[in-house]
């Protein structure tokens, strides 16, 4: 009668063994959840990062395409710059001698020599600068820039009319103004060396005639005509050319453009005022 008893007691033993089971499979569980999570970042980097090369190489692009447009719009070669060689050479040896005397007469002058001295290089200085050492003329694809004693004026090449040589060297706008480019002198004496030179003009022979003479076939262009022209009449050559070539391009328009140069303008005056008040006192 006792025998059946100790069943129940091997019964109870075997519940907590199935209940330990869902305590294991959750215990098996729990990590294998942060590891799904912790791989989930892993494997979204390589997803992303092709998308944000791909935005990072078109943002550089756009952002060098825009960097490459104002460059690409830019004068491709550096301007030609014209000027007169023997006046700035003698506008430098003016201004050394005029500045040697009046310094001299400045340090070692008495009673008004030396503020007469230094009113005069006040006003004598910026002139002999402004009609010697700044004249120039400055051309690119773009535009015509000439810098005269007391003005800059800017040209694009669509807004010039023509360029003109006669007594003086001239550049026309489509206004109708007209502006005497001083960096180009016109020398008579050249053109008539020029003019000896030329065998058309002298000898009365033909293009063909003197290319055959140098060897050439005859009938062909003489290739020396540029050299028989006076060289500013070989500059003014050179900025029709560009006019030709240039004037009807879309970047080459714009407005003309005049800059006074006050600071020749106005050290100048003063010294005039200071020289005419230190005369007109004695």
């Amino acid at each position: 009668m006792t025998t059946p008893e100790p069943q129940p007691s091997d019964r109870e033993p075997a519940e907590p063994a199935q209940s330990t089971e869902p305590a294991d499979s959750a215990a098996s569980s729990e990590p294998s959840e942060p590891s799904a999570a912790s791989e989930s970042p892993a494997t979204s980097e390589p997803a992303d990062s092709p998308a944000a090369a791909s935005a990072a190489s078109a943002a550089s692009a756009a952002s060098e395409g825009s960097a490459a447009g104002p460059a690409a719009s830019g004068p491709k070669y550096a301007d030609r710059i014209y000027r007169s060689t023997s006046g700035f050479v003698g506008g430098a040896l003016i201004l050394a001698l005029a500045c040697w005397l009046g310094i001299d007469a400045v340090a070692v002058g008495e009673g008004n020599t030396p503020w007469l001295a230094f009113a005069a290089l006040l006003f004598l200085v910026p002139l002999v600068a402004a009609y010697t050492l700044v004249p120039a003329v400055y051309a690119n694809e773009y535009r015509l820039r000439v810098r005269n004693p007391f003005r800059t004026i800017t040209l694009p090449w669509g807004r010039v009319v023509s360029l003109r040589s006669g007594y003086t060297n001239e550049v026309f706008s489509d206004d109708g103004d007209k502006y005497q480019l001083w960096a180009l002198p016109v020398s008579l004496r050249a053109r008539k060396r020029a003019t000896r030179r030329d065998p058309r003009v002298t000898g009365g022979r033909t293009p063909g005639t003197e290319a055959s003479r140098r060897g050439g076939a005859p009938g062909a262009p003489d290739r020396s005509a540029g050299a028989d022209r006076a060289p500013t009449d070989r500059s003014m050559d050179e900025l029709r050319e560009l006019h030709k070539n240039r004037g009807g391009e879309a970047s080459a328009q714009g407005e003309v453009s005049v800059r006074w140069s006050y600071e020749i303008i106005a050290p100048s005056l003063a010294g005039a005022v200071l020289l005419a008040v230190l005369l007109g006192l004695g």
